[in-house]
């Protein structure tokens, strides 16, 4: 794997969240409609929305041809598979409840993509014995977002909600023990350690990444 393989994975996995933001807009809109209960979600993810596309739209203008070639490809398969996610669950479904479910089914299935990210970078934790990798603020930021998002579930007891950020919550405390448990063996000065025990720079910038 070289940089530009590790760039592709995080573009690609970036448009897997556009896709998982849009399904819950979907998802709240159907389940709740444009009513107080869900203004809030509504604007957090359409925050998001926005800065994931942001980050696409600015990488795709630096990227070089065969990257972009790549990121277009995956980015019409996700509007393909966006455009009949949508189509089957309003011309199949006839209930809002059933709309629901399968819309939240999918929403758990991208959020857990999403959250399963940091596997990468807690396998290279581990192998190196070094958190310069995984930030402090990030994990913390991780877990409390899971956290905020799992309390909100059980209020109106959303199971659709509740299972993804649980399993984003137990993410980012794993993430914490591992950053206290390799704290002290991590060597701040440079990346030449690394190199010499065998560690690709492939491995290290997907480490930061």
């Amino acid at each position: 794997m070289d940089i530009s393989d590790i760039c592709i994975y995080r573009s690609i996995f970036t448009i897997s969240k556009v896709t998982g933001v849009t399904l819950k807009y979907f998802y709240y809109f159907e389940s709740d409609g444009c009513h107080t209960n869900s203004l809030l979600v509504i604007t957090i993810n359409g925050t998001g929305l926005f800065m994931e596309l942001v980050y696409v739209t600015i990488f795709f203008i630096f990227a070089t041809s065969p990257i972009r070639r790549k990121i277009t490809i995956a980015m019409m398969i996700e509007v393909i598979f966006m455009a009949v996610a949508i189509f089957c669950t309003l011309y199949f479904l006839p209930t809002t409840k059933q709309r629901s479910m399968l819309i939240g089914i999918l929403c758990i299935v991208f959020n857990v993509i999403m959250y399963a990210s940091p596997l990468t970078v807690m396998k290279l934790v581990i192998k190196t014995k070094s958190v310069r990798y995984m930030p402090l603020f990030l994990s913390l930021a991780s877990l409390m977002n899971g956290i905020v998002w799992v309390i909100y579930a059980c209020l109106k007891f959303d199971p659709y909600i509740l299972i993804p950020n649980g399993l984003g919550s137990i993410s980012g405390i794993v993430q914490l023990i591992l950053y206290a448990t390799y704290y002290k063996t991590t060597n701040w000065n440079g990346e030449d350690d690394d190199k010499e025990k065998g560690y690709s720079n492939a491995e290290i910038e997907l480490g930061r990444a």
